[in-house]
C-alpha cells in the first residue's frame, strides 16, 4: 500500500496533469497517479541508475508502460512537455538548485525535509502562490506537502515560517521542538527564539 505521504501528495495532482516526478526512486507514485486515472502522461526521474532499475522492475510487474523513465539530475536533459513538477524527500538546498532554472511550469508540488521557511520565500520570489499545504504524520515524522501555482501572494512572517496548513498538531510539535532548543540555547539565541516560541504557542490554540 503507498504511503500516507504519497497519496497526499497525490492528491494535490490536478486531473489529466502532465506531471514530472523527479527524484522518483522506484516510481511508487507515478504508478499510483497512473493506476487510479489521476494522469496518463508521466515522466518519472533518478539520478540513480539503480533506483530507475527498481521502478522499470515495478512498471514491468504492474504491466504499465506507458510512464517514462529518466536518469538524469533535477532537470537536466528533460525536453518532454509537463504541467505539474513533484520533488519530495529531498533537503530545500537541493530542491531549490534543482528549481534554480529560467522556464518552470504551472503547478509545482514541493515536500521538503528541512528549511521549510527558506522554500517558502524561495518560491514566493520566483513568483508561485500557495495553492495548499498539509501536513501528514508518518511512522512518527511529520511531513509539510505544498501545492504551488504560478500567482502574487503577500505572506506574513508567521505564514513563511510556518505555513498555512492550520494544523495545531503540527504547530504543537513545532512549538516544543522550539522550546526544546530554547532551553540548551545562549542568551542571544533564546532572545531570537521568544517570538517564535509566543506565536507557535498562538496557533496551537
Amino acid at each position: 500500500m503507498l504511503k500516507k505521504r504519497l497519496i497526499t501528495i497525490a492528491s494535490l495532482v490536478k486531473q489529466d496533469a502532465k506531471v514530472l516526478d523527479v527524484g522518483t526512486d522506484h516510481a511508487y507514485l507515478p504508478i499510483y497517479l497512473y493506476q487510479n486515472k489521476i494522469s496518463k502522461q508521466i515522466i518519472a526521474t533518478d539520478v540513480s541508475s539503480k533506483a530507475l532499475e527498481g521502478a522499470k522492475r515495478n512498471l514491468e510487474k504492474e504491466n504499465i508502460r506507458d510512464i517514462k523513465l529518466i536518469c538524469t539530475d533535477g532537470l537536466n536533459g528533460i525536453d518532454d512537455q509537463y504541467d505539474t513538477l513533484i520533488i519530495s524527500g529531498m533537503g530545500t538546498n537541493t530542491i531549490i538548485k534543482i528549481l534554480d532554472v529560467k522556464e518552470l511550469p504551472n503547478n509545482i508540488i514541493l515536500s521538503s525535509n528541512n528549511e521549510l521557511y527558506e522554500l517558502r520565500k524561495y518560491m514566493n520570489k520566483r513568483g508561485y502562490k500557495i495553492a495548499s499545504e498539509i501536513v501528514v504524520q508518518e511512522n512518527n515524522q511529520y511531513y509539510d506537502i505544498i501545492s504551488y501555482e504560478k500567482g502574487f501572494q503577500k505572506l506574513t512572517t508567521t505564514r513563511l515560517k510556518f505555513g498555512i496548513s492550520n494544523d495545531k498538531d503540527y504547530y504543537k510539535y513545532l512549538y516544543n521542538k522550539t522550546k526544546s532548543i530554547f532551553k540548551k540555547a545562549n542568551i542571544s539565541k533564546k532572545i531570537s527564539l521568544i517570538g517564535d516560541l509566543l506565536i507557535l504557542r498562538i496557533l496551537t490554540i
